[in-house]
C-alpha cells in the first residue's frame, strides 16, 4: 500500500475519498454557519473539528474550501477561532442577494474568475472600442436605469451582465472574450431570483449604476487610467 493508498486516519468517520470528505466538512460548516448571525463565532478550529469527526487534515482542507467560499473567517491568537463571514458582496447587490439553483458554489468561483478578468476585459476595451461599440454601450446603460426605476434587483443585474458581455465581446482576444463570456453563462443560468433582504436596495442600486456609467464614460473617452480604477472598484464592489 502506497502513501496515497493508507486507509483513513482514526477520526475520519466521513464516507469516500479525501476530496469527497473535505466537501462534507466545507458542507457541515456551512450548515451551521447559516443559522447565525454574520460575525458569530463558530467555535475554536478544533471543536468544530470535533464535531465533524474528521482528522486535522481533512477539516484543514474543508476549512479552506469553506474559507475560500466566503463562509467563514478565521482569526488567530487568543478569542479566535472560525466566525460566520459577511456575505460576499460578489454574490450580493447591496442588500439583494442572489438565490441560486444547486450549482451555486460553481457560481461564486464563477464570479471570482469574472471579476479577476475585469481589469483585462475593460483595458482591452478601452483600446479597441469602435465607435459602434461605444454607442452599444451607452445604450445598454438605459435598462439598467430602467431597472432602478422600478426597483427590479433580478432586472438590473440582468442588465448588468448584458453591458459586460457586450464589453467582453469588444477584446479582440478570443481566449479572453470565450473564458469570459462562459463564466457570466454559469452565473446567469443559475440565478434564479434576487432576494430583497431589508432597506437600501434601490440606493445600491443607484451607486452601481452610477460606476457603471463612470466606467462605460471612460472606454467611451479612452481614458485608460479611469476605466483601471472603476474596473478595480468594479471588482471589489461586486457585481
Amino acid at each position: 500500500m502506497t502513501a496515497n493508498e493508507r486507509a483513513p486516519v482514526s477520526g475520519d468517520t466521513l464516507p469516500g475519498d479525501g476530496s469527497s470528505r473535505a466537501e462534507r466538512v466545507a458542507k457541515a460548516i456551512a450548515d451551521q454557519a447559516s443559522s447565525m448571525e454574520p460575525g458569530s463565532r463558530l467555535g475554536t478550529k478544533e471543536a468544530v473539528r470535533a464535531k465533524c469527526k474528521v482528522s486535522v487534515g481533512t477539516f484543514n482542507e474543508g476549512l479552506r474550501l469553506a474559507h475560500s467560499r466566503g463562509v467563514v473567517d478565521v482569526r488567530p491568537g487568543p478569542g479566535g477561532g472560525l466566525f460566520v463571514a459577511q456575505p460576499s458582496p460578489m454574490v450580493r447587490l447591496g442588500n439583494a442577494v442572489l438565490a441560486l439553483d444547486s450549482a451555486g458554489q460553481d457560481v461564486a468561483y464563477a464570479l471570482r474568475m469574472r471579476n479577476a478578468l475585469e481589469s483585462l476585459v475593460i483595458d482591452d476595451a478601452v483600446r479597441f472600442a469602435s465607435g459602434r461599440d461605444r454607442r452599444r454601450l451607452g445604450s445598454l446603460l438605459k435598462p439598467m436605469r430602467n431597472a432602478v426605476d422600478e426597483d427590479d434587483p433580478l432586472a438590473y443585474l440582468q442588465a448588468n451582465w448584458a453591458l459586460h458581455a457586450a464589453i467582453a465581446e469588444i477584446s479582440p482576444s478570443p481566449i479572453l472574450r470565450s473564458v469570459y463570456l462562459a463564466l457570466l453563462d454559469v452565473i446567469q443560468n443559475h440565478t434564479v431570483a434576487v432576494i430583497s433582504e431589508g432597506p437600501g436596495t434601490i440606493g445600491q442600486m443607484t451607486d452601481r449604476l452610477k460606476l457603471h456609467e463612470e466606467l462605460v464614460d471612460a472606454i467611451v473617452n479612452r481614458d485608460a487610467d479611469r476605466a483601471a480604477e472603476l474596473a478595480g472598484r468594479h471588482s471589489i464592489e461586486s457585481a
